[in-house]
């Protein structure tokens, strides 16, 4: 109980941190700031972070947490764009998710221009990377050591993170979502691409 209060605290100070560092700058926003809009002392948030662009990480770490989620789930049966699309109309529609998805966009989006967002950001998806490597081999039934798994699992990475950053970008520039088309079959297909038609098509039980 105390570790999931401990979580918990970690990802609002982040979702808040998110916030500022979204509407002021990274740099124009202190730990006095982010300590005073979730209601905490400066020394308490230094407990918690070892920096203020440490803040961010709880947000992104969630992110690649569902995201190595839903692909663990991946049926060898169903193709990738069946899966997402399955996931995607599924998920859990509430306040809560959109703030944290909201979260997820600005920082994706602030990544591109802060370099210590940016290092937060590319760790995630060296986590993924390395979850889609051991996924990969085992729809391909070969060793997450092989090159050419390992490929697949880069190109893969590179597709998703891609395309989270254009897609974050459109809507925080006012893009209507209806206007982005299907991201979810954008991303399936640029994955089978990407690995040469590889990964992405059902597979033998």
């Amino acid at each position: 109980m105390r570790e999931q209060r401990h979580q918990r605290m970690r990802l609002e100070i982040s979702r808040e941190a998110a916030r500022l560092f979204w509407e002021h700058g990274v740099a124009a926003t202190s730990g006095e700031q982010i300590a005073n809009a979730v209601g905490v002392s400066v020394r308490t948030l230094w407990r918690y972070f070892r920096n203020k662009e440490s803040c961010a990480e709880p947000v992104l770490a969630q992110d690649v947490e569902e995201c190595v989620a839903v692909l663990r789930r991946w049926p060898r049966e169903v193709s990738l764009e069946d899966h997402l699309f399955e996931w995607a109309t599924n998920r859990p529609k509430n306040p809560d998710q959109q703030s944290y998805d909201d979260a997820v966009i600005k920082m994706t989006v602030l990544a591109e221009k802060e370099p210590d967002l940016r290092a937060a950001w590319l760790m995630t998806h060296d986590r993924i990377e390395r979850e889609l490597a051991e996924i990969i081999a085992d729809r391909l039934r070969r060793s997450a050591d092989d090159i050419e798994v390992r490929l697949h699992a880069a190109a893969a990475t590179a597709v998703l993170r891609v395309i989270s950053e254009d897609v974050s970008a459109a809507l925080m520039a006012g893009a209507d979502r209806a206007s982005l088309g299907n991201p979810i079959k954008h991303m399936a297909h640029a994955v089978r691409v990407a690995t040469g038609g590889a990964v992405g098509d059902p597979v033998d039980p």
